[in-house]
């Protein structure tokens, strides 16, 4: 247990901290789920629009510190892989 008022305000603060962060990874993990039923389902032009918002959201979590921006890069990577093999399957 924090003792002196800057240790409790310390603590307050983490709290806080770690609602916003899980929040934010919360949110980036909804957007995956929704870009990888689109490619699951083999719709190009909603993998298309979702690839761009899983994009936007990770490079705003990465920008918050959230998100360490190389681990949001990889992320990136990783699923414009698959939206590249999903484009080159269809055509």
């Amino acid at each position: 247990m924090a003792h002196s008022l800057q240790a409790k305000k310390r603590a307050k603060q983490n709290v806080k901290r770690r609602t916003i962060n899980r929040a934010r990874k919360s949110q980036v993990k909804t957007q995956i789920k929704h870009f990888e039923a689109a490619v699951s389902q083999g719709d190009v032009e909603a993998a298309g629009e979702q690839i761009r918002l899983v994009t936007q959201k990770l490079d705003k979590t990465a920008a918050k510190s959230t998100m360490h921006k190389r681990t949001a890069a990889r992320k990136k990577s990783r699923l414009t892989k698959k939206f590249n093999a999903l484009k080159a399957k269809q055509s």
